[in-house]
């Protein structure tokens, strides 16, 4: 079997087909887990402004890959196992995902912020800039921390 990545922002994207599990964790997943640059396509690609898409299946032959047809060859003949090598190389590296919600009931939710914020240096942010982040498409994402203000 065989890895074909894309790692794509906005219109732009870049291609790599028939990586070994090796290859892909060493130029690909290492990096994009460290928030590091990927070399990719003669470009360097943010994780941080980028979106990543792992493919696992058979590996492609160079007529298949021809004419510009690779990705659609590999979507044919390969499964998206994103989530999983994500998940998989977390877990090697020691830094697999905890807990998906951590809810905290409180007499003054703006003071148990305000602590929170305070002792690690945490940022207020929309909840509406954050629903992609929260819904599994970023790795970096390990909780999420709901604060619920009892009433009076």
């Amino acid at each position: 079997m065989a890895f074909h990545v894309e790692v794509n922002s906005g219109m732009r994207h870049a291609r790599a087909f028939n990586l070994s599990a090796e290859e892909l964790r060493r130029s690909v997943l290492d990096p994009w887990l460290s928030r590091r640059p990927i070399e990719l396509g003669e470009r360097k690609w943010d994780p941080e402004e980028s979106d990543l898409r792992v493919l696992e299946g058979a590996e492609l032959s160079n007529p298949e890959l021809s004419f510009g047809q690779g990705w659609a060859n590999a979507e044919r003949s390969s499964g998206d196992v994103t989530k999983r090598v994500i998940a998989a190389a977390q877990e090697a590296r020691g830094t697999a995902p905890g807990p998906a919600a951590l809810v905290i009931e409180t007499a003054s939710a703006v003071q148990t912020v305000a602590q929170i914020a305070g002792a690690h240096g945490a940022r207020s942010v929309e909840l509406a800039d954050l629903g992609e982040r929260i819904d599994g498409h970023d790795p970096e994402v390990a909780a999420v921390i709901v604060v619920l203000q009892r009433p009076a």
